[in-house]
């Protein structure tokens, strides 16, 4: 049951991660770098949420996961900041759920339930943001953040596959 409700919730989360970041675009319309910009800052601030959840709740599994996470999503912000400087874009605020909320769960708030919500919350998060650097790629506007999309998009896919496999075995 708890696993249904860790997955509706991050369905839903990644439907207000949509809606931030442009995926629910009209038509076919491909995200320009503002899009990928705000996108990607959102899925920091998700990846940062994390940590502030496993700060909380979590064992050190997953607090060194999402220590990790959260500074790679830092380093990305950093490289972001100076791509959206160099060509004066500012970045849509989301208004997104955060990671500690579809986390948040009254009882058990640590263990096994909470180490397969901890992942399972992940994917989605991914999946949108891969997409969303996909979508962009096929016809970038900036080529300074299509260069940057490029570098980022096989680490992405990485972490998603390593996400997965874990919480399979988890």
């Amino acid at each position: 049951m708890r696993i249904l409700v860790a997955i509706v919730l991050a369905f839903i989360s990644t439907a207000a991660f949509a809606d931030s970041t442009g995926e629910q675009m009209r038509g076919d319309r491909a995200p320009n770098a503002t899009d990928v910009i705000s996108g990607l800052y959102a899925f920091g601030r998700f990846q940062q949420g994390l940590l502030e959840s496993t700060d909380l709740n979590g064992n050190a599994e997953v607090k060194n996961l999402a220590a990790l996470r959260a500074e790679e999503a830092a380093k990305r912000d950093k490289a972001l900041k100076q791509i959206q400087n160099t060509i004066g874009s500012e970045p849509r605020v989301s208004k997104a759920a955060s990671a500690s909320a579809s986390l948040a769960e009254p009882e058990n708030a640590d263990g096994p339930g909470y180490v397969r919500r901890f992942y399972a919350a992940q994917i989605p998060e991914y999946e949108s943001a891969i997409n969303l650097i996909e979508r962009y790629l096929k016809a970038p506007d900036n080529s300074a953040l299509a260069t940057f999309a490029r570098e980022r998009l096989p680490a992405l896919r990485a972490q998603l596959k390593d996400t997965e496999r874990t919480l399979a075995d988890k």
